[in-house]
């Protein structure tokens, strides 16, 4: 008996998230180097705030945004250029010819690299406070678990979209992920309060779900923040979902934009290579 459309896809998905999740552990050294070498930073970060005698709190920003960063490089490195080195290495063509979505091969990337960054990510958060001896005061965990899935759901999303965008504009792939690594870090406000980069540029680094995702996160985790926070909960909640909704639609887009320029032209970039 055939199988069906839905039942296709759902094994697609499970077939793309195991090998991420399974083959997470045996690297070891991959490991280690994923949960320590973001510490050195946090650390950095830590003690010029010591230096200066800083509030407590943004030792603990500090500590989490170094936990989150795992997210964006995996989004980065494991997401957006995903389907460009898979054209690389010959795979790309047997994911056109499969009779299934693209969006699944894409769906089944993000749940594994969210399974496995996240255990990464929680590690690099347990040693952070064991190190710097964070006290967290969580006032509303509902919310956290709605911010957290909201705000992974928006950045894979985005995620989704890289990854037709690289393949569609080249070879650039390497570069474009060199490039969004670090402005990242400083725009979405990793190791500061975004609100301290003014109004208008907070509002700008929203369009990064990780911005609104980690600012609610401290908002969270911390009750006295002083004003650090830059919008409240319930309306940071209600744009993670509006990002969401809007990359994962873009990602569909580009996708089939892909798809027809590989039907209609004989290639999948926007130029000859």
């Amino acid at each position: 008996m055939t199988d069906g459309w839905l039942v296709k896809n759902l094994r697609a998905i499970r077939g793309r998230a195991y090998p991420r999740v399974i083959g997470a552990g045996r690297e070891p050294s991959w490991i280690f180097f994923e949960i320590v070498l973001p510490l050195f930073t946090v650390a950095a970060y830590a003690y010029i705030y010591k230096f200066m005698d800083a509030r407590a709190e943004l030792i603990g920003y500090v500590v989490l945004g170094g936990a989150m960063t795992a997210f964006w490089l995996n989004v980065l490195w494991n997401m957006a250029s995903q389907f460009y080195w898979e054209k690389e290495i010959g795979n790309l063509q047997l994911y056109m010819i499969a009779p299934i979505s693209r969006m699944s091969v894409l769906a089944g990337m993000a749940l594994g690299g969210m399974f496995s960054t996240t255990l990464h990510a929680a590690s690099t958060l347990l040693i952070g406070t064991l190190l710097f001896n964070i006290t967290y005061q969580l006032v509303d965990p509902i919310m956290l678990i709605l911010i957290f899935t909201t705000t992974l759901v928006a950045l894979y999303g985005m995620g989704m979209m890289f990854a037709s965008m690289y393949l569609l504009f080249g070879r650039e792939a390497h570069h474009l992920s060199n490039l969004l690594t670090d402005p990242v870090y400083l725009v979405s406000g990793f190791y500061f309060p975004v609100n301290s980069l003014g109004t208008w540029a907070a509002a700008g680094a929203s369009l990064i779900p990780v911005t609104l995702g980690l600012d609610a996160m401290r908002q969270l985790f911390f009750s006295d923040v002083s004003g650090d926070g830059f919008l409240p909960l319930n309306i940071e909640l209600l744009i993670l979902a509006g990002l969401s909704i809007l990359f994962l639609v873009l990602a569909k887009y580009s996708l089939s934009y892909m798809e027809y320029l590989g039907k209609t032209t004989g290639r999948l970039t926007l130029r000859w290579q």
